[in-house]
């Protein structure tokens, strides 16, 4: 059987290498991964002082560490997706951000030790949006606009 005669694999089919994934994209799962990271680690923060320490509420504690753990599956499987170059991933990664956005401007709003982390995750957030919403991430995701036919 000759080349012309063997059919092409997909596209789809091909693996992921870091040269078919724009780095702009890589970025993006890398900034999601890292906001899950941080959620999981609050959380299990959140747990241990809940069970371990005398906190005035062990319910609230516990119930917010757990709250935290499952809130960090949204951009850790975003960042995944993202990864590999799931176009599905973007919704949840862009949904995740504008989520922060809030969390960051109360973070501001406080008189103590949280501004830092605040300015740290408005910058994650607005530094993904960005990323996201790239031209070059969208066509690497197979993200069409509305009404265009796939080419």
């Amino acid at each position: 059987m000759s080349s012309e005669q063997t059919p092409a694999a997909p596209e789809s089919a091909a693996p992921v290498t870091a040269d078919a994934r724009p780095r702009r994209l890589t970025y993006a799962a890398a900034l999601a991964a890292l906001e899950g990271l941080a959620l999981v680690v609050g959380g299990v923060w959140m747990l241990v002082l809940g069970i371990s320490a005398d906190p005035d509420d062990r319910q609230q504690a516990v119930t917010g560490g757990v709250t935290l753990i499952v809130l960090a599956l949204l951009p850790l499987l975003a960042a995944r997706g993202l990864w590999g170059l799931r176009g599905w991933s973007r919704g949840p990664a862009v949904i995740t951000q504008i989520m922060a956005l809030p969390v960051a401007y109360n973070l501001l709003q406080a008189d103590s030790m949280a501004i830092p982390a605040g300015i740290a995750l408005a910058a994650a957030a607005i530094a993904s949006l960005v990323l996201l919403v790239n031209g070059e991430t969208t066509r690497a995701l197979g993200i069409r606009g509305p009404g265009r036919t796939p080419e």
